[in-house]
């Protein structure tokens, strides 16, 4: 199914009905709602019976628009977009990756509607602080030019314009306090080679939410989709569900 965002993208989602308070599912940078966590979060709200939405952001999956047009600005868009006419009531939102820093300024959009956060190797700021991408950004801007930066799987290509990181800028979030007061669970791999788990730690000291979980898992990658790793992540949102009410 599809939704028409206030910029004119079809952005593509798959919602379940169930009980207050819903999830939402924000991916990360070039991943679709096909993905392992995605679909595993679907067969639990199912099992609870929890309203579940999950969606593609312009030029990714099977939504429309191209994926270098693409930042983070109008990725949060299409969530808010997908936020406010899918959902109702109070929702928690799961962020993986990019989806964690998008989650992150989701909450601070919608605070009466966003009551919790799970982020799964949280990425704010990504397109500056990250260590590989100061170098991209360098090459990037220098030369006003897409860059493909290739992942550490030698996979998937990661297109990176000078827009993305100049407009990216726009919604740091690490370099003050973030006024977020909801309770927040982040999960981090210690074998994260592509965001360091100390991402999740900062993130963890600028939030000033009282309630704020750290857990750091032993020999998890960035993707944490391992059936050990998925539990957590069950039991996280579980957790989360009556305190969201």
């Amino acid at each position: 199914m599809y939704i028409t965002s206030s910029q004119g993208t079809k952005i593509a989602y798959h919602k379940i009905s169930g009980k207050s308070p819903g999830i939402i599912f924000f991916g990360g940078f070039k991943s679709d709602m096909t993905g392992t966590k995605a679909s595993y979060l679907e067969s639990v709200c199912q099992r609870l019976g929890q309203a579940y939405v999950r969606f593609d952001y312009s030029g990714h999956g099977a939504s429309s628009g191209k994926f270098e047009e693409g930042t983070i600005g109008s990725w949060l868009e299409d969530a808010l977009c997908v936020l406010d006419n899918l959902t109702e009531g109070p929702q928690i939102i799961v962020g993986s990756s990019m989806g964690g820093w998008l989650m992150m300024l989701a909450a601070l959009k919608r605070p009466d509607r966003i009551k919790a956060l799970v982020g799964i190797a949280s990425a704010p700021d990504f397109v500056e602080d990250l260590s590989h991408m100061q170098v991209v950004q360098e090459e990037v801007l220098a030369k006003n030019g897409i860059y493909y930066l290739p992942s550490r799987d030698s996979v998937t290509v990661y297109p990176i314009t000078p827009h993305l990181i100049t407009e990216g800028r726009t919604h740091s979030l690490l370099k003050a306090p973030i006024p977020i007061f909801c309770p927040v669970h982040l999960l981090h791999g210690l074998s994260d080679k592509d965001v360091p788990w100390q991402k999740s730690v900062k993130l963890a000291e600028r939030l000033q939410s009282a309630n704020v979980t750290v857990t750091l898992i032993k020999n998890g990658d960035h993707r944490l989709s391992e059936r050990t790793h998925l539990a957590l992540l069950e039991k996280s949102v579980y957790s989360l569900i009556d305190e969201a009410r």
